[in-house]
């Protein structure tokens, strides 16, 4: 195992087969789509493939600087068939014969996945003490992390491994492709649901799979009344099937005319629709940056959680966060107690202040008839 912490590195000549493993979350893998093009820029004429989590891999199927997709599935049944089903899947792995494998996290399945493989270079993060000592004894080459501000966002967790090899991009927004098939899919469900009306709409998303970023549905429900009642915009809300009745209810609670998109679309589907969005707001979640990668403006609010190393870049992408001097804490809540004080004294006036920001710039000729 070599360490690699000169910024002169070069690679080998002859790699054309290229596995990047990204074994995160949704976010994660949207934020990897740098570099993804870093490789294909820097390595002329090879073939980049990417091995995510169950589920995921459709978001990035229209991408053409992606080879193949492969995803680590949950093999159900005894133990037999569970044992025959990852034995299938590292054989087809393996079958690939692949030059280079870069494992963009510090987990120990992404780990063992990458010496399955048999590249002749596996390269990955070296972080002691975050992980196990043996973990660099299955890479050819880690990297040293560099004790240096981030100043790139999240494609920097991406592309700090890959600079240290010496592939790097100027590109570091997420670009994501949605298909015209897809967008085709996602009108024909918004005719369905009797929204195909609709000029413009925003999408909400006030859900996370961790509660502690999630704000009051009290209060989601003033933001959906202010939205209809002031400026006339309908809302679309999204999330997962699991969370499709919480969005019923904010809707039976709420005087507004919007519709629940929960569940109803498949993560391509969904970087269709909220790639249609005139706007999308919600928390710290998977959408704002799937939306954000397709073009929309977006408004995510935080709570303990980190807008700096986290937030969509640019001008088109704003955030809202409490005053608190505790913000960010990056803890599980107060203390990990899954309560967040930052979010639950986090004003509606606060949202609806950056909302009108943005109303002013994505819907010009929209006019505020009430008064808060």
């Amino acid at each position: 195992m070599q360490i690699v912490n000169k910024p002169n590195y070069k690679l080998p000549p002859g790699i054309r087969k290229v596995l990047l493993i990204q074994l995160g979350d949704i976010g994660d893998v949207v934020w990897t789509i740098p570099s993804i093009g870093a490789v294909k820029n820097s390595l002329p004429g090879s073939e980049v493939s990417i091995l995510v989590k169950e589920g995921f891999g459709g978001i990035l199927e229209a991408d053409p600087a992606i080879a193949k997709i492969f995803e680590v599935k949950k093999h159900r049944g005894n133990v037999l068939r569970q044992l025959s089903g990852h034995l299938s899947f590292l054989k087809e792995i393996r079958a690939q014969h692949f030059d280079l494998v870069v494992d963009l996290r510090l987990g120990d399945r992404g780990a063992f996945l990458s010496l399955a493989t048999g590249a002749p270079l596996r390269v990955s993060m070296h972080h002691p003490p975050s992980v196990p000592f043996w973990r660099k004894y299955l890479f050819t080459h880690c990297v040293l992390p560099i004790d240096a501000a981030r100043t790139q966002g999240a494609a920097d967790q991406s592309l700090r491994i890959l600079r240290a090899i010496g592939i790097d991009s100027h590109n570091i927004i997420p670009q994501l492709w949605v298909s015209a098939a897809v967008k085709k899919r996602v009108r024909e469900e918004l005719i369905e649901k009797k929204a195909d009306g609709l000029e413009h709409w925003i999408t909400i998303n006030p859900f996370s799979r961790w509660p502690y970023k999630e704000w009051h549905d009290r209060k989601w429900v003033e933001i959906l009344n202010w939205l209809w009642r002031d400026y006339a915009i309908p809302a679309i809300i999204v999330g997962s099937r699991e969370e499709r009745p919480k969005a019923e209810a904010l809707i039976r609670q709420s005087e507004a005319r919007a519709f629940n998109f929960a569940g109803l679309t498949t993560l391509q589907e969904l970087a269709g629709l909220l790639s249609m969005s005139r706007l999308h707001i919600g928390v710290d979640s998977a959408a704002p940056h799937i939306a954000a990668s397709t073009g929309a403006p977006t408004i995510t609010i935080y709570g303990p959680s980190s807008w700096q190393d986290w937030a969509p870049l640019g001008k088109d992408h704003r955030v809202v966060v409490s005053k608190l001097d505790c913000v960010p804490c990056r803890r599980k809540g107060c203390d990990n107690s899954g309560r967040s004080r930052c979010l639950e004294e986090l004003s509606t006036d606060q949202v609806k202040n950056a909302l009108r920001e943005a109303i002013d710039i994505y819907w010009p000729k929209t006019q505020s008839k009430g008064t808060n």
